[in-house]
């Protein structure tokens, strides 16, 4: 009934060390083993037999296969990580530039001022005119009809 007590004392410092150390080595293990398959997966000039080698062979043997993956193919994984990057800023970019541009093709109140400016700078409006107009747009009934 009585087994062996283990106390604090019994697992010195430089265990628990050697733990934690063995602990995050074997986390980074898996992250990189994830990043070499997602990169298999990601690259467009590899042929799907090539893929599936790759990955046939990071799954079978995985230390050697990550091994040798990442010593053929390593410095083509972060061009691939950049240009996605790169791709998904640029489809954020463009969302954004079409969403701030509006809905609907509507134009903005300061689009509409500009464009009731550039008219009166032409002469095709009076001043009066564009008094009117311009309290039209401010007061969010629209641009004006002509």
């Amino acid at each position: 009934m009585s087994g062996p007590t283990y106390l604090a004392y019994d697992y010195p410092l430089l265990s628990a060390f050697w733990t934690m150390l063995v602990f995050f080595l074997w986390i980074m293990w898996f992250v990189l083993l994830f990043r070499v398959i997602v990169d298999i997966f990601r690259d467009d000039e590899l042929s799907g037999w090539a893929k599936a080698g790759w990955l046939v062979f990071a799954i079978v043997l995985p230390f050697l296969g990550v091994f040798v993956y990442v010593v053929a193919r390593g410095k083509n994984m972060g061009r691939r990580e950049v240009a996605q990057a790169r791709a998904q800023q640029q489809e954020f970019d463009s969302y954004i530039r079409e969403t701030a541009a509006g809905s609907g093709g509507r134009t903005s109140s300061v689009d509409e001022l500009t464009r009731l400016s550039e008219i009166r700078a032409r002469g095709d409006i009076t001043d009066e005119e564009f008094r009117r107009a311009k309290e039209l747009v401010l007061s969010g009934s629209g641009a004006p009809e002509r």
